[in-house]
């Protein structure tokens, strides 16, 4: 039970921290959200900021644990596949990077549907 609850403190903190890390830093990451052709990057940025900080901070506190993994869900399905596209990338080091990320946020997914 101890192992359980760290792990979802853990999981949970890795999404609030990476939420409130879209607002910390909500310039550049519009930029690279307009950058990929999302539309409206600002109010993407910020919207998927406030998506990761609510879902995490369910994890984190035990509370609405499905609805959280869903709305995490939803921020992460399309994210992944528009944001770190690495198969259309040609140099190397920007294709490894956005490999990483790809296959970080299939984990991540992976992770939330067992937990559904």
């Amino acid at each position: 039970m101890a192992i359980y609850v760290l792990g979802r403190i853990i999981f949970g903190a890795y999404f609030v921290y990476s939420g409130f890390n879209h607002f910390k830093n909500e310039k550049g990451m519009t930029g690279y959200a307009k950058s990929k052709g999302v539309p409206s990057p600002r109010l993407a940025v910020l919207g998927t900021g406030a998506m990761m900080i609510v879902g995490g901070l369910g994890f984190l506190l035990s509370m609405n644990m499905e609805q959280s993994a869903i709305l995490l869900l939803i921020f992460l399905v399309p994210t992944t596949f528009m944001m770190h596209a690495f198969w259309k990338i040609t140099d190397p080091m920007h294709k490894m990077t956005e490999q990483v990320n790809f296959t970080k946020n299939l984990a991540l997914i992976g992770a939330l549907l067992m937990m559904l």
